[in-house]
């Protein structure tokens, strides 16, 4: 399939291109004030005749040749660049779906500085180790939702997963079940290797549901690992108003304040159902790292992607036009010569002056 596109190679020099407008005001006050300061000592109309040689046109045009300079160098120094061929390449990999637990029971800080955001700093890390895995990320509660789709766009991925937090789904809950049905109806029929990652304090309370989506998921050939957030003694669940400060904790019926416990039990079972593993996080070691070791054993298959290749370099025109250009103003001076009176080259200025 042939396509084309365009694109820079130093996007970060465009930057630069912001100094224009400045350059243009600069030059323009410039010229205002050494208009003011030639009338406070003549009038305007005598100035052809006090400077001959003067030429505000031909000023202009040196500085519009300048600018020109400028910019070309700028865009030549990003280097624009020219793709003409867009390629299947084959990557290996695996397809993954992180499935975080964001019930309120998450905001819980038995694991600094919260259950919740541990999770998301150690899949930040372990996203920036992937190569050529897709991954996705669905978010659970009382009901379950993808957040991100399978993707290849490892920056795409660390922006939507800092977006999360527990305010995602009103209906509170720890949908484990849906969660995995949900994972496994978004692979897709593909013939990828494929792996759940659950993230959560275990809490739920529906575990025939879980149980029974697990077991259909591994019809499919997918592993599931599960990784307890929470300790043993648990936590008691902050609770925050609308401009994120905490206003206390959560209370039942009687005014009691609730302690969430990490179910340990219920999430070692579906690891172990799942032919996964479980590990529990800590204060020190969420437990990622040793499951992302683990699923890189796995046999990856290949996955097609298509990107654009044989990128060709198109910098050389625009410097080259921007030296032709460095030439042609050196060349034009400030003032006229006395040999340009006889063709008048430049007397737009002097007719403006009348």
């Amino acid at each position: 399939m042939e396509t084309n596109i365009l694109k820079f190679e130093h996007p970060e020099y465009l930057y630069w291109l912001i100094a224009i407008p400045i350059i243009i005001a600069a030059y323009i006050l410039a010229r205002y004030i050494s208009k003011k300061r030639f009338e406070s000592f003549a009038n305007i109309k005598l100035k052809k005749y006090l400077m001959p040689l003067y030429s505000g046109q031909r000023q202009n045009i040196k500085f519009i040749i300048f600018i020109l300079i400028i910019t070309l160098t700028i865009i030549g120094t990003a280097n624009l660049q020219t793709g003409s061929k867009l390629e299947n390449v084959k990557r290996e990999g695996i397809d993954l779906f992180f499935c975080i637990d964001v019930s309120t029971s998450m905001n819980a800080e038995d694991i600094a500085p919260s259950r919740l955001e541990r999770s998301k700093q150690a899949i930040n890390n372990i996203i920036s180790k992937l190569k050529g895995d897709r991954i996705g990320i669905i978010v659970f509660a009382g009901n379950a939702y993808v957040q991100l789709p399978l993707t290849t766009d490892y920056a795409a991925a660390k922006m939507f997963l800092s977006t999360i937090n527990t305010n995602l789904i009103p209906t509170q809950g720890t949908a484990i079940g849906p969660a995995v049905k949900l994972a496994t109806q978004s692979f897709g029929n593909t013939e990828h290797a494929k792996a759940i990652i659950i993230i959560s304090d275990g809490e739920d309370h529906e575990n025939g549901e879980a149980v029974k989506a697990v077991q259909e998921a591994v019809k499919y050939g997918i592993k599931i690992y599960t990784i307890g957030m929470g300790l043993e003694d648990g936590a008691p669940i902050p609770i925050y108003n609308k401009y994120g400060k905490q206003t206390g904790f959560k209370k039942d019926k009687e005014g009691n304040i609730v302690i969430t416990k990490l179910d340990d039990n219920m999430l070692r079972q579906i690891a172990e159902m799942g032919d996964g593993i479980y590990v529990r996080a800590s204060n020190s070691n969420v437990g990622l790292d040793k499951i992302f070791n683990e699923i890189n054993e796995a046999n990856k298959t290949e996955i097609e992607s298509r990107v654009f290749t044989d990128y060709e370099d198109q910098f050389q025109w625009f410097i080259g036009a921007a030296i032709l250009l460095l030439i042609l103003e050196i060349m034009l001076a400030s003032g006229k010569k006395e040999w340009e009176n006889k063709f008048k080259f430049f007397d737009i200025d002097n007719e403006n002056s009348k």
